[in-house]
């Protein structure tokens, strides 16, 4: 099993330095990318302070001028807010400017909020359809001449300038939870990425059957790469992770609310969440973190990822966004590297 480090900059409040946040995220991928990991990913958002990422190319590039070893990875590109020209033409680019180093991460999009900003009308059934019509663009482009017919894009033949440095394109990975995405990835001949929510160990090992299902649909493709990405913090003790339990709780409930898309957003920041409101949450709880998250001391998170490499997954990506400070989340990496890491050399 390889790791990677799934980050962006976190804004929680408007007293939060926005250059410093970035000068932080820089220094965690940097982290990584001493630390031996496989790739640093980052999304994609807009308009919210919650995660900061307009454009991950931008981001994956500088880190490129500033790592020498990790892959660098888009987790995700929204694809609803992407012409397939533009999206093929950047993509490449950038794995041009990265030596051939890009991962294309792709999803429909999570939140209403974005939605209603950048694609008024669409639902997120519709998000999906656009995903479902993109991806096959951007493989066409990438090896000629390709005209599209479709529901959201036509255009006559086309291709991408520039082309990849990657043979057949950077690797795209989907972003998947139910049959069907997963069936659309695997028939595509793209890698999966999956994110358990809120159903402990029993959604994870879920979603590895979900993606061999659809495998063995498909037996004459090859068999992708399947990468977990998981909430995780590397403890010192009790004490530190019943905190870290409480502060992923914390962001959880904020990502909730997000979700919900009920609340004021007044300068990027939503409104304010008060200890009733997230002590009374119907599902979200520090145990119920602790359940469904790696929070533990090393030898507990050996022991754990062990089921998952043995269930299938090729990649565990640390994600590291907790509402955290800077110096807890990387206590936390440097731990996960030093202590955790060489158990599964």
């Amino acid at each position: 099993m390889r790791f990677s480090l799934f980050v962006h900059m976190e804004r929680t409040s408007a007293d939060e330095d926005q250059q410093e946040l970035y000068e932080n995220y820089v220094a965690l991928a940097q982290m990584a990318d001493r630390g031996g990991m496989h790739a640093v990913w980052t999304g994609e958002h807009h308009g919210m302070d919650f995660t900061i990422a307009p454009n991950p190319f931008l981001n994956l590039v500088d880190l490129a001028c500033r790592t020498r070893n990790v892959r660098l990875g888009t987790g995700t590109i929204i694809a609803p807010f992407w012409h397939p020209i533009k999206l093929a033409g950047e993509a490449a680019m950038t794995d041009m400017m990265l030596d051939g180093r890009l991962d294309l991460g792709i999803a429909r999009g999570a939140y209403s909020y974005e939605y209603e900003r950048m694609v008024p009308g669409m639902d997120a059934w519709d998000a999906g359809q656009r995903m479902r019509e993109l991806v096959p663009a951007l493989q066409g482009l990438w090896k000629g001449d390709y005209a599209q017919e479709g529901t959201y894009h036509a255009f006559p033949a086309t291709t991408s300038s520039p082309k990849p440095v990657q043979p057949h394109g950077p690797p795209i990975w989907i972003a998947a939870r139910d049959p069907n995405s997963h069936e659309f990835a695997v028939s595509n001949g793209c890698q999966v990425q999956v994110t358990p929510l809120w159903q402990g160990d029993e959604e994870i090992t879920k979603l590895m059957d979900t993606f061999k299902a659809a495998c063995a649909k498909f037996p004459d493709v090859p068999r992708p790469d399947i990468m977990l990405l998981n909430h995780t913090y590397i403890a010192e003790d009790e004490a530190d992770i019943e905190q870290a339990a409480q502060e992923i709780n914390r962001f959880y409930c904020y990502f909730g609310a997000w979700f919900k898309n009920e609340r004021r957003v007044r300068q990027g920041l939503i409104e304010t969440l008060s200890d009733q409101e997230i002590a009374a949450h119907p599902f979200y709880s520090p145990e119920a973190m602790r359940r469904d998250n790696v929070i533990a001391t090393a030898d507990k998170a050996i022991e754990r990822i062990k089921v998952y490499e043995t269930l299938g997954y090729d990649e565990y990506s640390f994600w590291i966004d907790s509402g955290m400070s800077f110096e807890r989340k990387k206590a936390s990496l440097e731990r996960f590297i030093k202590d955790v890491m060489p158990a599964f050399d």
